[in-house]
């Protein structure tokens, strides 16, 4: 999220980080709008101030025995009172309409980043390691896991469609080693702490990552409750709000009621009620529906959580809406999860093997620290994501993103590339890890501040990256690792979570 109040002070340099996102300028609308706002408080706030005036000098015309100009003063205070919540309705509206735009911006590149339109114009900063040489044709890892019986796309599909897959044996075993090898990696040489935190978050979760609103349709969602439940709940609610509001009319209108129960014929006091009502039209409909749509809204909010595209937004999340002492910065956390993506605009990409599945395990890294730090903390983290694939023996190289490839939220990321033999024709660069620093984007989303010496609060940087993808590092050791006789070598690093297996192989 953007600092408008940063927009306001230099538009041009808003402008200028927007073109090499490949973005038109937004500054002048985004103020136009802001401007408006501004001056519909200034206009809320001269409307308060005169009624808290008139309210004063009510009390002294009054002391003054001065009636008439009390009275003028009394009518005007009730006119105020009646307009204002009109007029407090305008910047309001003007604010929710400026947060929806900034909302929808990508977070500004660091002027470090290479400029370009895709993938393309990204930079290799350094690689790892050489390319394996072969004496057989190396074969992609849905070949190896087919042919040991280890990895299943048909049943899988067959429980829940296409992009899943089963794993069993010596597969299953291999990808829980690699991730428990990850953990141990991070935790005990590291420094991160082991969270295992919810799956399922609140829109307020993923809008504080980026995740939303601008990428909804590549999120998993659920619904906590049925249709016919809310419907339930919402008619329970309103009966009761009505019942309150009627009662409180019955007690204010005492006499008229009586009047209208002796022209008519009332068995019990809830026919009275629902006939007042429906005869009458009472006030009491009229100010529930109001309520009815504000519990409606927060149901209909309260009623969806997603599925976690990853451990990012649950871990990040944990420092939202509060304010840390900066002694106990960094905070670094580390956790192993499922992770769950729609892929809505991977079409016809990757449709075969488990390099883009629907659910897939990962090893996160969220980092929280202060503005001064967050460069070297990218540094570092990028450096615990390598060592994964160092001692694991992996082939990779280090990429620089373009400022057109980077993701929503980040102003810098780093990509690792694996190299995997099997991939197309003659071997391929997948990613496996992106590690990116986000300056204050998600902290001002999710109001993350840190207190400093000066005690004044701002906000903090956070970071993510994979530490790694373990599904992709499971393909990676079986392409990288594989033999002629399609069985697996294990790692050295990975054989004493195997129980010492040294190769995994059908049977």
């Amino acid at each position: 999220m953007h600092d408008i109040k940063s927009i306001r002070d230099n538009p041009e340099a808003f402008d200028a980080a927007l073109k090499r996102r490949g973005l038109a300028p937004l500054s002048a609308s985004l103020l136009a709008i802001d401007e408006s706002r501004r001056t519909a408080i200034g206009h809320v706030e001269k409307m308060l101030a005169r009624r808290n005036a008139a309210s004063k000098e009510i009390g002294d015309a009054k002391k003054r025995k001065d009636h008439a100009h009390a009275e003028d003063l009394m009518i005007e205070v009730t006119q105020l009172k009646s307009v204002l919540p009109e007029l407090e309705k305008t910047p309001r509206e003007l604010e929710a309409k400026l947060n929806g735009l900034l909302a929808q911006i990508p977070n500004l590149p660091l002027d470090e980043v290479p400029e370009g339109t895709d993938e393309h114009g990204n930079v290799e900063r350094h690689h790892f390691g050489a390319k394996r040489n072969y004496a057989f044709t190396p074969k992609p890892h849905y070949d190896l896991g087919e042919a040991m019986g280890f990895m299943d796309f048909e049943a899988a599909a067959k429980l829940s469609g296409a992009r899943f897959v089963v794993l069993k044996k010596g597969l299953a075993r291999l990808e829980r080693a690699i991730g428990q090898f990850m953990l141990d990696l991070h935790t005990n040489e590291h420094g991160y702490t082991e969270v295992n935190p919810p799956l399922l978050v609140r829109d307020d979760a993923m809008f504080g990552t980026a995740q939303l609103p601008k990428f909804e349709e590549d999120q998993f969602q659920i619904e906590m409750y049925s249709p016919e439940q809310i419907a339930t709940y919402v008619d329970n609610f309103a009966q009761q709000y009505v019942r309150g509001e009627v009662e409180r009319f019955i007690t204010e209108n005492a006499g008229k009621i009586e009047e209208f129960s002796r022209s008519k014929d009332f068995p019990t006091i809830e026919a009275l009620v629902q006939a007042f009502v429906a005869d009458e039209k009472a006030e009491a409909r009229a100010r529930a529906r109001p309520k009815m749509i504000e519990e409606l809204k927060r149901l209909a909010g309260d009623n969806r959580r997603w599925l976690i595209p990853t451990a990012e937004v649950p871990l990040t999340n944990l420092v939202r809406e509060s304010i840390l002492d900066e002694k106990e910065l960094p905070l670094r956390m580390t956790a192993l999860t499922p992770c769950f993506r729609a892929e809505a605009g991977a079409a016809g990409r990757d449709t075969r093997g488990m390099i883009r599945q629907h659910q897939f395990t990962k090893v996160e890294l969220v980092s929280i620290t202060t503005p001064e730090e967050s460069k070297n903390e990218h540094e570092r983290m990028l450096s615990c994501a390598e060592e994964v694939l160092r001692r694991l023996g992996l082939h990779y190289r280090v990429m620089t993103l373009c400022t057109g490839d980077m993701g929503f939220a980040a102003q810098k990321t780093y990509d690792i590339e694996v190299w995997m033999p099997g991939q197309g024709e003659g071997g391929a660069y997948r990613e496996i890890s992106s590690c990116s620093v986000c300056g204050d984007f998600q902290a001002r989303r999710m109001d993350a501040r840190s207190r400093g010496p000066d005690g004044k609060p701002r906000f903090v940087h956070t970071l993510n990256g994979s530490g790694t993808a373990v599904g992709r590092a499971l393909i990676a050791v079986m392409e990288n690792y594989q033999q002629e006789d399609g069985s697996i070598a294990v790692p050295d690093v990975l054989q004493p979570y195997m129980g010492g297996l040294k190769v995994v192989q059908a049977g």
